[in-house]
């Protein structure tokens, strides 16, 4: 979620490391301390010449106020009074340069205080006390990263991408409704217990795997999901309201390979219906043709019916293995 490189601003020797390796920290917090013995020497300097600066401006503003109004009664030269004013004015410039160089040195040494600039869980060091470090050094020192909440990125099908948006455009799914919620389960089949959302969808298509990135924000209060960690991502992009799920075990294929299925009609007789099929749902075929609400669907012991036989059906959840059977005197079931 934030990720940050900390590095020196200024030169010296590292006097101390003042956090432990994997712990968390805060903004602000002091890292490290870089020997301020030349920088506070620097900013006494700077302050002792602001001083002197300052000194300077009174005594030169004096005089320019005396030989302004005695110029009026011709007691000095008009050269004398430009000289002081002019002598004033440059007196003036002189404490905002020395201002500016006590601030420059105050920076420098508030530097020596490497501090944490986010907060979050820091990684293993660099260095170690006594190591020079530079400024412009391409090395960082540590790193620090945000662990909570946390990014997880996952991949999906440009197709698949186009596709869906066109059911939303059509109405087939409401977007609303599944509010792009996303689960979580690791490589042992666990699941992540906490509910993550679905932030945006980048709007590239990698072109040597045809995939674009959504990008999900997870809670992370335990620091269970780490950076670079693979997880397996449920994205509920959308809902179909009038979806149809049928049982995989109800579904067969005929002689062309179109999914059918066998129903008990309003007559009690077994129907066989084709299917338009779009995908598997775990266990499930996700039915958006030949199945309607209410359907009574044969999931077991459809091998023993064939189209047009009364067959006596008992629901699927209260059934003990006891497959389908036809009704008495219905003759060969074929």
């Amino acid at each position: 979620y934030e990720i940050s490189d900390v590095r020196p601003q200024v030169n010296g020797i590292v006097k101390a490391r003042l956090f432990r390796e994997g712990e968390m920290v805060r903004a602000g917090q002091v890292l490290y301390q870089i020997e301020p013995a030349p920088y506070q020497a620097a900013y006494d300097q700077a302050r002792a010449a602001l001083a002197s600066a300052q000194a300077n401006l009174v005594t030169t503003r004096l005089k320019a106020t005396r030989y302004a109004d005695l110029v009026k009664i011709n007691a000095v030269s008009r050269q004398d009074s430009d000289d002081a004013q002019a002598a004033f004015r440059q007196a003036a410039a002189a404490v905002q340069q020395q201002k500016a160089a006590t601030a420059a040195a105050r920076i420098n040494l508030d530097f020596t205080r490497v501090t944490a600039p986010i907060g979050g869980r820091v990684g293993i060091s660099a260095v170690t006390q006594g190591a020079l470090v530079t400024a412009s050094q391409p090395t960082a020192l540590t790193t620090i990263q945000r662990l909570d909440p946390i990014y997880v990125d996952v991949v999906q099908s440009a197709d698949e991408v186009l596709g869906f948006r066109r059911d939303v455009a059509a109405g087939h799914l409401d977007r609303g409704a599944a509010s792009l919620a996303v689960r979580l389960r690791f490589g042992d089949g666990t699941q992540y217990p906490l509910e993550g959302r679905l932030q945006f969808t980048d709007v590239t298509v990698d072109q040597t795997t045809g995939a674009v990135t959504l990008r999900a924000v997870f809670p992370n209060p335990r620091g269970v999901l780490l950076p670079g960690m693979y997880v397996r991502a449920i994205v509920t992009e959308g809902v179909d309201p009038a979806a149809i799920l049928a049982p995989q075990q109800g579904v067969g294929r005929d002689e062309k390979g179109q999914p059918t299925a066998l129903v008990v009609n309003a007559r009690g007789k077994a129907e066989a219906r084709i299917l338009t099929t779009s995908r598997a749902i775990g266990p499930d075929w996700l039915v958006s043709g030949g199945l309607k609400a209410g359907d009574h669907l044969i999931v077991q012991g459809a091998q023993s019916v064939k189209p047009g036989s009364p067959v006596r059906a008992v629901p699927a959840a209260a059934q003990t293995g006891t497959p389908v059977a036809p009704a008495p005197g219905a003759g060969d079931p074929g």
